[in-house]
């Protein structure tokens, strides 16, 4: 029986009240990644540099884990405003442009901070 492992990666800000990822098999879920750049902990100026930042944020992740965004399988992403959906998705597809992943995305009143537009969180494989 597989065991749940933490995934450990050196990111900015790390938050204490969670971990970035866990793993359990050959599944890497992980959690849900803000707008902030990935080396400076700064938030991104507006969706699309925010979503850029999450998915690096995302690919350092599962690279840590042993895979990589080719293997992501679900997408959940959470945006504050409804009239960013068209620029993320235009992100988005930079980083997925062939097999996207199954995919959620729900307008939320807020984040964490007011100056978050967009979260996502991705479960991936790690092939064998």
């Amino acid at each position: 029986m597989p065991k749940k492992e933490i995934v450990k990666v050196g990111s900015a800000a790390p938050n204490p009240n969670l971990s970035a990822a866990t793993k359990f098999g050959n599944l890497v879920f992980v959690a849900g990644q803000t707008g902030r750049h990935p080396k400076t902990g700064e938030v991104g100026k507006d969706v699309r540099e925010q979503t850029r930042n999450i998915l690096e944020r995302v690919k350092a992740i599962l690279e840590s884990a042993g895979t990589s965004l080719d293997n992501v399988l679900t997408a959940t992403t959470y945006l504050t405003r409804r009239e960013d959906l068209a620029a993320y998705n235009e992100e988005y597809a930079k980083f997925f442009p062939a097999d996207k992943p199954a995919r959620t995305t729900v307008t939320v009143a807020s984040l964490n901070a007011p100056e978050l537009l967009i979260e996502i969180t991705v479960t991936a494989c790690v092939p064998s």
